[in-house]
């Protein structure tokens, strides 16, 4: 048997590049998908001038309903497992923001303008529903402050997992992660699903809603409602017990009294 030298088990510098302009690139990604998505919300949809009405309603339905089958389903780890065996298992995580970020830039670039106005409440009409806004987006930076970014974009898998398959240190400045833990404080005692409140509370908290803002908003809170379940799943399946304990104790999923 001939001795292999332990460089020789190393990936190849331009490799090595690639994967780490891959994770960082796909972090960026998202959050430049997340800023468009900002945008279009609040810019693009801010006219109620006529559009495509249900036709319209129908290839946006089909677009967000994309976004939502590719946030549940790779999420299911029989999905991960068989995408692990196409690509290094340091860039899973990272395959994944990328076509979140891809998906959701195409629901924002192709959604075709249903048209139509609600209501456009101005003064002091419309402290309420800036209120709720607010509100909102207080609980999504709450909610949000106890989540690793870096985790969230594949970043910190992608070094710890070098890391544990041998790689030199200097490849792999980031601190490992700590072990999972359950969220029980601060909003998450209000409802189990604080994030997504925050979320049903900005994008239909406005003053001025148009058809396209209501179709978004009632879209992406019915996919939430429909994959909340899946999620709380995979939950108590992670933290047994203690899971049961903290829903046995916050009652509400995403809306107090109601769901």
């Amino acid at each position: 048997m001939t001795n292999r030298h332990p460089a020789e088990d190393r990936p190849a510098p331009w490799r090595a590049l690639f994967s780490r302009l891959f994770v960082w690139g796909g972090g960026g990604a998202f959050a430049a998908s997340l800023a468009l998505c900002g945008f279009t919300y609040a810019v693009r949809w801010s006219s109620g001038r006529p559009g495509g009405g249900w036709a319209a309603a129908g290839i946006d339905a089909s677009l967000v309903a994309a976004f939502a089958a590719h946030h549940s389903l790779f999420a299911r780890n029989r999905v991960k497992r068989l995408l692990a065996r196409a690509v290094p298992e340091a860039l899973v995580r990272s395959v994944y923001v990328w076509a979140a970020a891809a998906l959701l830039a195409l629901v924002c670039l192709a959604w075709r303008r249903v048209g139509g106005e609600l209501y456009d409440l101005r003064g002091w009409t419309g402290a309420a529903p800036l209120a709720a806004q607010l509100a909102g987006l207080a609980l999504i930076a709450r909610s949000t402050a106890t989540i690793d970014p870096l985790e969230l974009a594949g970043i910190r898998q992608f070094y710890t997992t070098r890391r544990a398959g041998g790689a030199p240190p200097s490849s792999a400045p980031i601190e490992a992660p700590p072990p999972p833990r359950l969220q029980v404080t601060g909003p998450y005692r209000l409802v189990r699903h604080p994030l997504y409140l925050g979320w049903v509370l900005v994008v239909f908290g406005t003053a001025h809603l148009t058809g396209d803002r209501l179709l978004f908003a009632a879209l992406t809170t019915v996919y939430l409602a429909i994959a909340i379940p899946w999620e709380e799943r995979s939950l108590a399946a992670e933290f047994g017990e203690e899971y049961e304990r903290y829903r046995s104790t916050v009652r509400w999923r995403l809306l107090p009294y109601v769901y």
